[in-house]
């Protein structure tokens, strides 16, 4: 069954009045593996090394979006579909409208070599019992629930 223009017109109005009133915002990032490594970046504008990932754009899946992210902060490019690992309730010090789709990509090629830029500094491969200096909260958990079965949180974990 189609909508008719003013359904359409109706819809559209009262989506983004009520995406407005709730400000809600989404985000995905995804977990790079390779065997128990996994792929991190160090933003310029926020603490500590994490995964790769953003905000999802009107007109854009959550996977899409993942995939995106990733290939722009990184240099590597999603092979196939990412697999959902869970969708997270982002409680940072900022917002508590936020929620994070977490993805796991373990198909991948490296497109391009990323060089330092005005948002990411640094990109790298780490093991999973090795990771660096100032990784985030939420990047420990989450590795701990990929890799070991730790208990998922509901909460990102920044």
């Amino acid at each position: 069954m189609q909508m008719t223009r003013s359904q359409q017109l109706v819809a559209k109005v009262f989506l983004t009045v009520k995406g407005l009133w709730h400000r809600l915002t989404m985000g995905a990032r995804v977990m790079v593996v390779d065997g128990d490594k996994v792929l991190l970046i160090r933003h310029r504008h926020v603490p500590g090394w994490q995964f790769p990932g953003g905000g999802v754009s009107p007109g854009e899946t959550l996977q899409h979006a993942g995939a995106r992210e990733t290939l722009e902060e990184t240099g590597y490019r999603v092979i196939g579909s990412l697999q959902l690992f869970g969708i997270y309730h982002n409680t940072s010090p900022v917002t508590d409208r936020d929620h994070v789709a977490f993805f796991i990509c373990t198909q991948f090629e490296k497109a391009f070599d990323h060089k330092p830029d005005r948002e990411i500094a640094e990109v790298g491969w780490f093991d999973r019992h090795a990771l660096p200096d100032k990784v985030t909260p939420a990047t420990s958990q989450r590795i701990d629930e990929y890799f070991d079965g730790a208990p998922k949180r509901d909460i990102w974990g920044y």
